[in-house]
């Protein structure tokens, strides 16, 4: 039954946000009658639960090792990379976005502990009582739903599109695949989205969303 849940939620929304159905059959789906607003712990895999549950670990431990790789860039950034500089109404407003990624902290020797990576076209869309987010252009490409949980943040629950795909895997399929996280307002038409231990290379990743 979680598994359908799942399925439903994060495949039967994320193809109306743009990653299967075609146009007639998302203005189907988008007339019918929206669901009140589903609570993402009844979503979230026990995998998932877990990393958003030691999201600090993981943030001091990728803080340290990419202050000692790059110190001026994470200085320069001081707002993206502070664990605590979330605000209140952590939601972005639908719209399109530019997203840029950056990876702290290394999980095996011979990686850097960080990495940034252009800017590239995403997009925040309305889904019934929730938000989808789909990032466009790069070889990793998060695409998944964005779901209310306090003040100050909200709860990311979805998956990563790689190389040439065109249509994301069902959530909780492949756990290398599930991405979880939060998302925060750190300014005035700035958010982040944080990912503790993602399935490879980093220790946090983070994705600064900006208009």
């Amino acid at each position: 039954m979680a598994y359908a849940i799942r399925a439903f939620l994060l495949t039967g929304l994320l193809t109306v946000s743009g990653c299967g159905h075609n146009q007639s059959e998302a203005a189907a789906a988008a007339s019918e009658p929206s669901p009140s607003a589903p609570d993402w712990r009844a979503v979230a895999t026990s995998h998932d639960r877990d990393r958003l549950r030691h999201w600090r670990d993981a943030w001091m431990q990728a803080l340290v090792q990419a202050r000692a790789a790059d110190p001026k860039a994470i200085a320069d950034q001081s707002d993206l990379f502070a664990p605590d500089r979330a605000l209140v109404q952590p939601l972005p407003p639908p719209g399109d976005y530019r997203c840029r990624t950056y990876k702290l902290g290394a999980t095996s020797a011979g990686l850097n502990g960080f990495v940034s990576y252009p800017a590239y076209p995403c997009r925040i869309a309305k889904e019934g009582n929730v938000l989808s987010l789909t990032r466009y252009g790069g070889s990793q490409r998060p695409v998944g739903l964005i779901f209310n949980d306090l003040p100050t943040r909200a709860v990311f629950l979805g998956t990563l599109m790689l190389g040439q795909e065109n249509q994301a895997l069902d959530y909780g399929r492949d756990q290398y695949r599930d991405m979880a996280g939060f998302v925060e307002r750190i300014g005035d038409s700035r958010w982040r989205l944080a990912l503790p231990y993602p399935a490879t290379e980093s220790k946090l990743d983070l994705i600064e969303i900006t208009p």
